[in-house]
């Protein structure tokens, strides 16, 4: 039978789809945020498998450094003792990991807690200071109202603190012990976790490969071979992704947060170590890491001498312009491709939706939704005909250094056999 109407059938079809498109959104975030049953649910599974997740954090994160010393000892030993290598490559990373962690707290944590208590010291001996001055200026003499709120101020401040100890700080001891307790036990879980990670970890880059060969066989017997390679290829771009990113920004944060401690030893600027370990952690952060650290770190100089917070500002905004310029783009170089816009917006919402975390891995993450969308997008107007809008995009915005998509070939029919 010839269908009468054979044009309202596409229509017909996308109405289809955006309303099956629509109705599953709904569903799904009317389960998140009206279903307290499936929000609990989802909060026990994370925590039961939080060991995982801690497992695979660190070896994805060691993955690199595995495959490195691998390589190594592959010229070495020979291939047939490749169970050998892949022991003690594993061994030595896990070895690396820990000395590493081991020495950054060594050095960072006692100069931590010495700049800490220098930095509380030094602000309520200038406090005092500044107080003692403001009583011998002729201008604060002259002015009683100000000389009033000033000695005021301080006293108020002085009882204050007397007050919160005496009255509220020792009735409170036993629900500070208790509180005290609960931290402990969540310290004591954390750890708990953290080890039976490095554990998982230990496993997961043992059998790296191995789960790499089963993923791809469950892969290839759910779905046809076609869109399997899609998917493989999608995977090893988002692996690609997230590792080059990732472990870029720390090495890139590390090298300037050594440069900042090396440019506050020189420059003579308080509490250094506390400051460059403030601005190198922030700086982990795209886009916005440089004022999130340069602001903290600019009010500690500030309370201890002000002529040197303002010549740290300088300092800073030289030392993000040389990550900007020169250290950034030689590590990470253009891993996401994206926009400056669309960092940004992948960075605050990310970050509303996890928090830190959000802020870290939502540039890669955008980045690969963004490059499944762009192939989508490829792939219906290839299968419109309609490339041409794509090439003329490509010549007005696109980036030089892609590749304008060319049509795919047709299929050609097999050739009758030559007689």
């Amino acid at each position: 039978m010839i269908d009468k109407k054979p044009h309202i059938k596409p229509y017909l079809y996308g109405m289809l789809a955006g309303f099956g498109a629509i109705s599953l959104s709904i569903i799904f975030f009317f389960l998140i945020y009206r279903f307290d049953g499936f929000g609990d649910a989802i909060s026990t599974l994370t925590g039961i498998l939080m060991p995982f997740i801690y497992g695979a954090v660190i070896a994805y994160l060691l993955k690199p450094v595995c495959n490195t010393i691998e390589a190594f000892l592959r010229r070495f030993i020979p291939e047939k003792m490749k169970g050998l290598i892949n022991a003690l490559s594993v061994t030595f990373t896990i070895l690396f990991g820990l000395l590493l962690v081991y020495a950054l707290f060594m050095m960072i944590v006692p100069q931590l807690i010495t700049s800490v208590t220098t930095l509380y010291y030094t602000a309520q001996r200038n406090f005092a200071k500044f107080v003692q001055w403001a009583n011998h200026v002729e201008f604060f003499e002259q002015n009683t109202q100000i000389m009033d709120l000033l000695n005021s101020a301080y006293d108020t401040v002085s009882t204050s603190i007397d007050t919160l100890v005496k009255t509220k700080l020792l009735p409170s001891m036993q629900n500070i012990l208790s509180g005290a307790a609960l931290g402990v036990l969540n310290v004591v879980v954390v750890l708990k976790n953290l080890v039976i990670g490095i554990i998982v970890a230990v496993y997961m880059l043992a059998s790296r490969k191995r789960f790499v060969q089963q993923g791809k066989m469950v892969l290839y017997s759910v779905v046809k071979p076609r869109w399997a390679s899609l998917i493989t290829e999608e995977v090893k771009y988002a692996d690609r992704m997230f590792g080059g990113f990732i472990n870029g920004k720390i090495l890139d944060s590390a090298i300037i947060g050594l440069l900042c401690y090396i440019g506050c030893l020189i420059f003579k600027f308080p509490s250094a170590l506390l400051v460059s370990v403030i601005i190198g952690v922030t700086n982990v952060i795209p886009f916005f890491g440089p004022f999130i650290g340069a602001i903290p770190a600019t009010l500690l100089i500030l309370i201890q001498n002000p002529i040197k917070a303002l010549w740290f500002v300088l300092f800073v905004l030289v030392l993000q312009q040389l990550d900007g310029n020169i250290i950034g783009p030689k590590i990470l170089g253009n891993t996401t491709g994206l926009s400056s816009f669309w960092v940004l917006f992948a960075i605050l919402l990310f970050g509303g939706l996890w928090g830190f975390a959000g802020m870290i891995v939502g540039v890669p993450l955008f980045a690969v939704i963004y490059d499944v969308i762009k192939k989508l997008v490829i792939h219906g107007l290839r299968r419109n005909e309609e490339l041409d809008m794509l090439n003329t995009y490509h010549d007005n915005f696109g980036d030089p250094e892609d590749d304008s998509p060319a049509p795919e070939a047709p299929a050609q029919t097999p050739s009758a056999d030559k007689t």
